[in-house]
């Protein structure tokens, strides 16, 4: 019975190791996993999930390379959170992008110049921009002056104008 056991788990022809194998490699686990990581990204749009993912990576790197499950655990973590600290510092040193309707790259309107021939009473105006006519309002209502002014932001189908 001993003799049995001892073939099924050890093999002198092919040099003295174990030659039972798991269901599934430990690589192929990490690999999965990373995987399904990179999908649910996707899915969600969260950037941090791709980070976590090369943790996972990392891991299954570790693992090819024979390492104990403990250390493949300690280099996904260790990776997987550097990478999401280190994302997370660098997007705190970055200033906030200009949202779209004041973002001159997203729209064009965003810097030119309107002239305005009289303000009405609530602080509007209406000038010819573009070929058609635009209700325009002043980002400083204690500046409503009639004259050149410079288009800082566009809400909806109103311009909102700076003085120049």
């Amino acid at each position: 019975m001993s003799n049995t056991l001892h073939a099924l788990t050890f093999a002198p022809e092919c040099g003295g190791r174990n030659t039972r194998k798991d269901p599934m490699e430990q690589s192929t686990i990490w690999w999965l996993l990373a995987g399904t990581a990179i999908g649910i990204e996707l899915l969600t749009g969260t950037f941090y999930l791709l980070m976590i993912a090369v943790g996972l990576a990392a891991a299954a790197i570790a693992a090819h390379a024979d390492a104990p499950l403990t250390a493949q655990i300690v280099v996904a973590a260790v990776v997987g959170s550097g990478l999401v600290v280190g994302w997370r510092r660098y997007k705190m040193t970055v200033p906030p992008s200009t949202p779209a309707n004041a973002n001159p790259n997203v729209n064009l309107d965003i810097g030119a110049t309107v002239q305005v021939d009289a303000w009405n009473p609530d602080g509007t105006a209406s000038v010819k921009y573009r070929g058609a006519q635009w209700d325009v309002a002043s980002n400083d209502p204690a500046l409503l002056s009639p004259g050149a002014h410079q288009i800082v932001e566009v809400v909806g189908s109103r311009l909102i104008l700076r003085k120049q």
